[in-house]
């Protein structure tokens, strides 16, 4: 079966030739303890932190991860700068000073009022994975034993889901 969900209402099939240079390069969520988050997002998911941009006089952190697979990343400061803001997929942590010893949370978007969902990792093996997982003591949000059987949902240290799958597993989703 071909795909035509592309062709939707609202989905412009012939955007303007000055975004095919466009890239999607973050999204943000905040945390409220950022060695808990850097943690979870490097040891746990394995991604790289590519920068720290700090704003004393603001009193907020901004933490720049992503999947980096090898690849070389620049050492010098602003090469470095401009490699993280011209790569696809990046997770920007937010952390406002003093959030880690108040009683402040974020909302997760998955309780009332709705927003946010989640983000997605895709892993070679999701078994592996999840088994990982449950050795790290990870809380999970939802099993692979429970409902999409090759979905899983893990919580990071802010209570976000993370979305874990297998793309192999995934040819027949929705049909």
């Amino acid at each position: 079966m071909s795909f035509i969900s592309e062709n939707q209402p609202g989905v412009c099939l012939a955007p303007d030739a000055e975004t095919q240079a466009y890239v999607f390069n973050h999204s943000m969520i905040r945390v409220k303890d950022p060695q808990r988050s850097l943690d979870f997002y490097t040891r746990v998911l394995g991604m790289r932190l590519l920068r720290q941009v700090d704003f004393p006089e603001a009193k907020f952190s901004l933490l720049f991860l992503a999947m980096t697979a090898g690849e070389t990343v620049p050492e010098e400061r602003g090469a470095r700068q401009v490699y993280t803001f011209g790569r696809q997929s990046v997770l920007e942590l937010t952390h406002n000073w003093g959030t880690e010893s108040d009683d402040s949370q974020y909302h997760n978007g998955n309780q009332d009022p709705r927003g946010f969902g989640h983000i997605c990792f895709s892993v070679p093996d999701i078994e592996a994975a999840c088994a990982r997982f449950e050795r790290l003591q990870i809380p999970f949000v939802k099993r692979l034993d429970k409902g999409m059987k090759h979905v899983a949902f893990i919580s990071d240290p802010d209570d976000y889901w993370v979305e874990i799958v297998q793309a192999d597993l995934l040819a027949d989703l929705g049909q």
